[in-house]
């Protein structure tokens, strides 16, 4: 009884993002756009591993067996999750789910650990419940299947309570675990780990600046974040070094994706794709309860800012970020995307609503750790049951998808058009020196008088012996 009167906030949280993703568990592969996808990269990476390659970097079967680079641009760290849950017999089509179903439980426990800080327990298990079932994560989830960005989302808040937990200790020894977090967050998404690293640094500097000063607070600090980056290193130096040997990266054009005001303030639901004209075109939705915490977090900063409670530092931080990221996501915004070379690296701008998801799900704890400041106890508990609830009505009808594909992995292994093209959209990660006349195969041979034996062959390596009576021109996947 006293473990579970230690643990019921933790176990709330667990079943409300439980909940939020229990329909991952039935049986069969969402419809989404990445699925299928990743699928075939997780078992590309589980081949490349098995051979004996720790980093794969070469997706051998792919392109009619010539390979892509893909691995060198697609991030690796739910390829390797699934590659763990492929030990035990897990097939590759449950691993996809599995990885957002651990990242969302994931993220909605570090959720509550960190803004309970700011709002207390309860205040801290409305923010997890609001992230939890915030409309976009489901529409990663549902519809985009966009398995890295979930697990950037699901690693950010452990990132920031890890930043809190040094910042309260100030010891050497806690630097460690939040470089290790903010480079499994770079693994998981290169792009939203760009995006998690700014509002991340921002955040610690605020921090820092909101406690007593110390030069070699700020210092050691500096190096969660020089680490951070260091570790993920192997990922992101080939990526940006050998960019210019791959072509077809940069197939997206920013200026087509600009949600319009009425699609992030008005809810829909759609499985179409941005920039689609039809009725069925993916949604951008805020969200309405989300909107609702930015509102009353005004009321909040105001009666924080009477009590002197420094609290109010923390609210206007995150309205302001949220402002300036909201006005990032419109076409009025498209001057600054024009101008600024790093903002075309995000492809979307309503990719921005991730740091939405964060911002309105922290904001809403604010109303609950506004009645713990006034010490109305029975208020803040009913309240939270009432903003619980409603979060969880407005987004239950979006945390499940259409219907399941009933396939195995092989359907997708076995066929040529999921394992012999280049696993992209617009034939990305092939290399600019790849002739797209070369015939299908692993290997040809232009001349009768040259005979070929393969004496190994691995994912990322091929040995054989050539033997040529003549000039002759061999052409094997590598």
């Amino acid at each position: 009884m006293k473990l579970f009167s230690r643990y019921k906030y933790v176990l709330i949280v667990l079943i409300i993002s439980f909940l939020s993703v229990f329909s991952l568990l039935k049986s069969g592969l969402p419809p989404t756009h990445d699925g299928e996808y990743h699928v075939i990269r997780f078992y590309e990476f589980d081949q490349t591993l098995r051979s004996g390659v720790i980093y794969p970097r070469w997706a051998g079967d792919l392109n009619n067996n010539y390979g892509v680079p893909l691995f060198n641009f697609v991030y690796p760290f739910p390829n390797y999750f699934s590659s763990f849950l492929h030990l035990f017999g897990t097939s590759f089509i449950d691993a996809f789910k599995l990885n957002m179903f651990a990242a969302t439980l994931v993220g909605g426990l570090f959720f509550y650990l960190w803004s309970k800080r700011f709002w207390g327990e309860i205040g801290g298990v409305v923010s997890s419940a609001f992230y939890a079932f915030s409309p976009y994560r489901f529409l990663d989830i549902f519809v985009r299947g966009s398995v890295g960005e979930i697990w950037a989302l699901g690693l950010l808040p452990v990132f920031l309570w890890s930043v809190d937990r040094y910042l309260k200790k100030q010891e050497k020894k806690h630097i460690l675990l939040p470089s290790i977090i903010l480079s499994l967050i770079i693994f998981s998404h290169n792009i939203l780990g760009l995006m998690f690293f700014v509002l991340a640094f921002i955040y610690f500097c605020i921090n820092v600046l909101m406690r007593p000063f110390k030069m070699g607070v700020f210092r050691k600090g500096l190096l969660i974040f020089i680490l951070g980056i260091g570790l993920a290193s192997v990922f992101w130096i080939p990526a940006i070094f050998e960019k210019s040997y791959t072509q077809g990266l940069e197939i997206f054009d920013y200026s087509a994706h600009f949600p319009d005001l009425y699609q992030l303030l008005i809810p829909s639901w759609g499985s179409g794709f941005s920039g689609q004209e039809s009725g069925n075109q993916m949604s951008f939705q805020i969200g309405t309860a989300n909107l609702f915490a930015i509102l009353a977090s005004f009321i909040a900063l105001v009666l924080f800012y009477k009590q002197k409670n420094k609290n109010y530092k923390y609210i206007s931080f995150f309205l302001f970020s949220f402002f300036i990221i909201f006005f990032l996501m419109l076409r009025i915004s498209s001057l600054f995307w024009t101008n600024v070379p790093i903002m075309r690296y995000f492809q979307f701008p309503w990719r921005f609503l991730s740091i939405e998801i964060i911002i309105c799900s922290f904001l809403a704890g604010s109303i609950i750790g506004l009645f713990k400041s006034y010490k109305k106890s029975k208020v803040s508990v009913l309240t939270a049951f009432v903003m619980i609830s409603i979060v969880i009505l407005l987004g239950i009808g979006y945390a499940k998808p259409p219907y399941y594909f009933q396939r195995t992995d092989n359907h997708y292994i076995s066929r040529d058009n999921f394992i012999h093209g280049t696993n992209s959209p617009g034939n990305a990660f092939n290399t600019i020196w790849f002739n797209n006349k070369l015939p299908k195969g692993k290997q040809r041979i232009d001349s009768k008088d040259t005979e070929l034996q393969i004496i190994e062959d691995r994912p990322e390596f091929i040995k054989a012996k050539i033997n040529a009576l003549k000039e002759s021109e061999v052409t094997a996947k590598i």
